[in-house]
């Protein structure tokens, strides 16, 4: 096969992918009841927001005469000042997120791409502009930013396991990774420490297999790197739950710390579990600003 055609078959098949992905996160992103997701802040705006008492060095130009009328004080009349905020995204699309202990589940990939996806879609049918970490797609909004993001969510990357992409993040933007953070934990620490360096504020969301967590193996077992660097053979992997229940457990623990150093939030989601329950605390999640 010529490359042209190989190149025009994976186009193809990328292209066949999108359809089911946009639906899958258009009917999750659905499913949560939104409230008004601006936050609000006095300012430049058209919409009334309340009145406050005058304060020492704001001008008279600001003072409300006729609500001041009717009391012996005086108020400003303040409006609301919707900001659209910029969040940005990293989303782990290496080997080691196509993981899935069951047939019939999702991949830890799969799954990751419809929660990110469809938290894009909430942000941005609420004005927010939403992108990617690094320079590939920088945040818009509109419809065709979540075209956009799909279709850069259906990308593969190299290498067993995904390290978060730091660059170009904007000042004071909103962040969330999405990944098994199973790889190099420097990576991570590097990332989370730039992010914070900018104020950037944001969101470690943790997706793993079932499998993953409880290690159910026993006999005679190999365990290879869904990329295939690594592998390792046993005849007794039941004696190795012990020690891998403690690394995964110190693997979280240190996450939870490094999020908590640079004022993150952490969370932890299993592919057997619910969608619609990890969308909304992802929703929640980003709502809040330490």
């Amino acid at each position: 096969m010529s490359t042209y055609s190989q190149l025009r078959a994976k186009a193809e098949t990328e292209a066949a992918s999108l359809p089911p992905l946009l639906a899958q996160a258009e009917h999750l992103a659905g499913t949560v009841l939104l409230g008004e997701h601006g936050r609000r802040r006095s300012g430049l705006g058209d919409d009334f927001w309340q009145y406050r008492p005058v304060q020492p060095g704001d001008s008279l130009r600001l003072i409300d005469w006729r609500r001041s009328a009717k009391t012996d004080a005086q108020f400003v009349r303040q409006r609301e000042w919707q900001v659209a905020q910029s969040v940005m995204l990293w989303l782990d699309q290496s080997p080691s997120m196509g993981f899935s202990s069951e047939d019939g589940q999702p991949t830890k990939g799969d799954r990751a791409r419809v929660l990110a996806l469809a938290v894009a879609i909430l942000l941005i049918r609420n004005g927010e502009r939403v992108g990617l970490t690094g320079t590939l797609l920088p945040p818009r909004r509109g419809e065709g930013q979540i075209l956009r993001l799909t279709e850069m969510f259906l990308l593969e990357e190299d290498g067993d396991y995904g390290a978060p992409e730091a660059r170009a993040m904007l000042p004071h933007a909103r962040a969330l990774f999405v990944s098994d953070f199973m790889g190099d934990f420097d990576s991570f620490q590097e990332a989370l420490a730039k992010a914070a360096d900018r104020g950037v504020q944001g969101v470690c969301y943790q997706v793993l297999d079932p499998a993953e967590e409880d290690f159910p193996f026993k006999g005679r077992a190999i365990f290879e790197s869904m990329g295939g660097s690594v592998s390792h053979e046993t005849k007794k992997a039941g004696d190795l739950r012990a020690r891998y229940i403690e690394r995964l457990s110190e693997r979280k623990e240190r996450l939870r710390a490094l999020c908590r150093a640079t004022g993150w939030q952490y969370g932890q989601h299993h592919t057997g579990e619910s969608a619609q329950s990890a969308l909304l605390w992802l929703h929640r999640a980003l709502e809040h600003r330490a």
